[in-house]
């Protein structure tokens, strides 16, 4: 698809200013660009899983949307756009509707990776033609900031806390975007705030536009949960990126394929020393700790690399 930038940009923001999210929310980053890839004139019906997002944006009888806008539960957001899109096919079957519509979801990882897994792989199984949007930012930021499965291993959380007993959570996280992949869907993609922001326009325009189900995951980094200052949110981006902690990838009908590969990839300390949640892996005698951080994430570069070979 052709990209320009300064026309992407220019697009009327559907997502209006005035909502309660944090300061430098990574989450309204991630949805403000998302609806940039919607083109002019169709119109969108939004669906989004209880959490920050919701009770920021949404505060009744207001809403920060422009477009129609449904408040799930945790659990139920895949469930409930899947039954908006099968009646909006059947209502255009029938002549009632005339308008294009497109249907998209959004949930933090503790409603898309936990609470509400079951109704997203159901959803995204039958292929309904939506897309569902992961604002992922590593925890429950909305409750207290407990740890999900979304978080990454070693971080410090309210119900993983540090201590001389605990070096944060021990598991590793879960790669909820390969999981999607393989419901072989026809797209999944995974991306975050990225140099001009051209990889998260791209994908949420093919994301949009793809018939049948696709899901995308964007890092979306939380100040308040991840303890960095609020305007650094670009460079924990850039480092996640050059790290290959969150490496740039898409599948399309099956077929993977690598966007972005460092060519001089970072040692994993750049992108952990920026975040006060690992600020303990930086302890005398914890460097063990960061040895084997770096192992899961070259474990999982290398898997990836040979998915997008083949």
């Amino acid at each position: 698809m052709a990209y320009n930038f300064k026309e992407t940009m220019s697009k009327p923001e559907r997502l209006a200013p005035g909502h309660r999210m944090c300061a430098g929310c990574g989450g309204t980053i991630a949805a403000r660009n998302v609806l940039r890839g919607l083109h002019e004139g169709d119109r969108a019906v939004i669906g989004n899983a209880t959490g920050c997002m919701e009770v920021s944006t949404f505060m009744y009888p207001y809403t920060a949307w422009e477009d129609s806008y449904i408040h799930n539960a945790f659990e139920n957001a895949g469930a409930t756009l899947s039954g908006v899109e099968t009646a909006y096919r059947v209502l255009k079957k029938k002549g009632k509707i005339s308008d294009n519509y497109k249907f998209i979801t959004f949930g933090g990882d503790g409603g898309t990776y936990d609470i509400g897994f079951q109704s997203l792989s159901g959803a995204m199984e039958r292929d309904h033609d939506m897309v569902y949007v992961c604002y992922d930012n590593g925890a429950y930021m909305n409750t207290g900031i407990q740890r999900s499965s979304a978080t990454p291993m070693y971080a410090n959380t309210t119900t993983t806390p540090v201590g001389s007993k605990s070096n944060g959570k021990p598991q590793n996280r879960k790669d909820l975007a390969s999981i999607i992949a393989e419901h072989d869907v026809p797209y999944v993609a995974q991306t975050t705030f990225w140099k001009n922001f051209k990889d998260l326009h791209v994908k949420a325009e093919k994301a949009i536009y793809t018939e049948g189900a696709a899901f995308l995951n964007i890092m979306a980094p939380c100040p308040r949960g991840w303890q960095y200052p609020t305007a650094d949110i670009m460079e924990i981006c850039r480092l996640g990126v050059e790290t290959n902690y969150w490496p740039l990838f898409q599948v399309e009908e099956g077929k993977w394929t690598l966007d972005y590969e460092p060519k001089k990839k970072l040692p994993i300390e750049d992108f952990l020393v920026k975040q006060g949640r690992f600020k303990h892996l930086f302890k005398k005698g914890n460097e063990y700790l960061i040895e084997e951080f770096q192992k899961e994430v070259d474990r999982r570069w290398e898997n990836l690399c040979y998915r997008c070979s083949r």
